[in-house]
């Protein structure tokens, strides 16, 4: 762990039992080693890449931390665990699904890890929260703002919950 504090957005996601339980249990115990500064409104979704499952909760969170991202990463696939997540095939259906989307500007590629998240530009799920509270956010490889990323989707079924979860 280092001395100095790193902006970090971590997306939630949830479908299987008490999903809103779960999302606030994995903030909970992400507070212990992020400072939570903000929090998306709440979202249900449809699955994406595997449709036939149940229906998500997704919101994104922004905060500082210490931790290093594979310290990071780490600490998130046991807390998964720790909620319940079992593993099961890619884009399958889970109790808690925590994803790092960006860790201040950094770039990185390892085999465990990429940074900013690979995926981050094609997902309304993601987006669409994230731009609740960092609409401004520039992807650091593409130079588009999170705003820009999620106009240039296509309408998703997406549904906005509101802010108090």
């Amino acid at each position: 762990m280092s001395n100095t504090t790193h902006q970090v957005a971590i997306a939630l996601g949830a479908n299987l039992g008490d999903r809103l339980a779960s999302l606030r249990m994995a903030v909970e115990k992400l507070s212990l080693h992020v400072d939570i500064t903000t929090r998306s409104c709440l979202y249900e979704t449809a699955a994406a890449y595997v449709a036939d499952q149940p229906i998500f909760l997704n919101a994104v969170i922004i905060g500082t931390t210490k931790l290093e991202p594979l310290p990071l990463l780490w600490m998130m696939k046991d807390l998964e665990s720790e909620i319940g997540r079992a593993p099961t095939f890619r884009y399958g259906p889970r109790v808690i699904d925590l994803d790092i989307l960006f860790y201040g500007d950094l770039v990185m590629e390892t085999p465990e890890l990429i940074i900013p998240h690979p995926r981050i530009q094609e997902r309304d799920f993601v987006l669409r929260p994230l731009c609740d509270i960092a609409p401004e956010w520039r992807h650091p490889l593409f130079g588009t703002s999170a705003a820009e990323m999620l106009t240039a989707l296509p309408e998703g079924d997406i549904k906005n919950l509101g802010a108090a979860w």
